[in-house]
């Protein structure tokens, strides 16, 4: 096949790659009968990574809630291609991508090379395991494909308790961050939506541990909210286990530095560190693998930005200094770099230079803990004050995040309509999903 030329190449189609495609997409529109920007993506379609934890637990549905890139792309007029990033070649700016296989091995498409004048690195960021022996043995939430096959061992699970003469089934958690957090908290809910929907005979109690080596969960939170989880998670039956340093990851169990902690399925939800093969593509990177910008997001080669949990980049303070930290691996943050390199490319194609930095706010945190419950932050940034939410309000709040991601891509009208849909689907069947 041969190579292929676009003055704009995105790599990476989670939250900030998507879009950012989206953005330049709408504003450049097509020249010459093709569109000018390429989004190039693993996956055929598209979900909010904050959101994994819910396809995890069963109640999303990916195959209602996932957005196909092609369908996107249209509307948005940017192209798409569907390929793993295999080689990097910042100078002569050329990616390959790996060759696509189907069953047995069998190569359906060749490996292609992309060339471009301007290339994004947008391919987010993977779990840390830390060299914790047996560690491979947990299940990950890195991708659409790992919270799909931990939803159908957790059914597995969930039948095999049903039946069995202890009723019981456990759930380890490693990592009291958002991720591990909230995936307890709709693991509560998707076990409360079973048991309402089988007989008394078949039903069984569920027992969730999270497992954290800090002194608290939500370390990165204020410790209000660290506190109001807590309780709010302890009242639900999970329990918490602050200070407990895992050592080894067996079959059935954590080996902690406080104990064992039996259990039936482990998650691992601890640690962000970006990929190993990031240090292949010629271009700096720091000691958790992300590809190290300035403060306008450039690497270090010239015409190549990198956004998102994959870039390593200072956070200014609002006296323009950075002090060594690195901007937080958040939603968020994706979303105004996005915004931020939208301005930037467009400025390059017309022969200027964005010279103002990317300046990162904190908007705050928000935390769900299950159907109308949450906690969080708002408003919270350099100095300035936090208002402290809770229950109902947070949770409208937290789902508004989400909704304003689909804004940004679907635009305001397709999102209601995609909201009202998924609202109604889950008044005719159920919240959980249960095949």
């Amino acid at each position: 096949m041969p190579g292929m030329h676009y003055d704009i190449v995105i790599v990476g189609g989670g939250a900030g790659g998507l879009e950012l495609a989206a953005r330049l997409g709408r504003k450049l529109g097509r020249q010459a009968g093709k569109e000018r920007v390429l989004l190039i993506d693993r996956s055929s379609y598209h979900i909010w990574k904050p959101s994994l934890h819910e396809v995890a637990a069963g109640t999303l549905d990916v195959h209602q809630e996932g957005l196909s890139y092609s369908i996107l792309g249209r509307s948005n007029h940017f192209s798409f291609l569907l390929g793993e990033l295999d080689a990097f070649d910042p100078v002569a700016k050329r990616l390959t991508l790996k060759p696509i296989l189907g069953e047995g091995g069998r190569v359906l498409v060749d490996e292609r090379g992309v060339t471009f004048t301007w290339g994004v690195l947008a391919i987010g960021s993977g779990s840390n395991l830390f060299g914790t022996p047996g560690a491979e043995q947990a299940h990950l939430l890195e991708r659409t494909e790992d919270a799909e096959a931990f939803h159908t061992r957790l059914l597995a699970a969930f039948m095999k308790a049903s039946f069995s003469s202890e009723k019981t089934m456990s759930v380890a958690i490693v990592g009291g961050g958002a991720t591990g957090v909230e995936l307890s908290a709709e693991l509560i809910e998707a076990h409360r939506e079973l048991l309402d929907s089988i007989g008394a005979e078949q039903r069984f109690r569920l027992d969730i541990a999270i497992v954290e080596a800090a002194p608290r969960i939500l370390g990165g939170l204020p410790e209000k909210i660290s506190d109001q989880a807590t309780v709010a998670l302890e009242r639900k039956g999970v329990r918490v286990r602050t200070g407990a340093k895992v050592s080894a990851v067996h079959a059935d169990r954590l080996a902690t530095s406080l104990g064992d902690v039996p259990a039936d399925l482990i998650v691992w939800a601890a640690g962000v560190k970006a990929a190993a093969t990031n240090t292949g593509y010629g271009l700096e990177t720091n000691r958790t693998n992300q590809f190290v910008v300035n403060d306008r997001l450039e690497t270090s080669a010239p015409d190549v930005w990198a956004l998102g949990d994959c870039a390593g980049c200072p956070w200014i303070d609002k006296d323009g200094g950075t002090e060594g930290r690195l901007i937080p691996a958040r939603a968020q943050a994706a979303h105004q770099q996005a915004s931020y390199l939208a301005k930037t490319l467009i400025a390059r194609l017309g022969q200027r230079r964005v010279e103002t930095p990317f300046v990162y706010r904190d908007f705050g945190s928000l935390v769900s803990l299950g159907e109308n419950k949450g906690v969080g932050a708002l408003m919270g940034g350099l100095g300035g004050p936090n208002f402290f939410v809770e229950g109902l309000i947070a949770k409208w709040a937290y789902i508004s995040l989400h909704l304003d991601h689909h804004r940004a891509i679907l635009g305001t009208p397709k999102t209601v309509v995609l909201a009202l849909a998924r609202l109604l689907q889950q008044r005719v069947a159920g919240r959980l999903k249960l095949h």
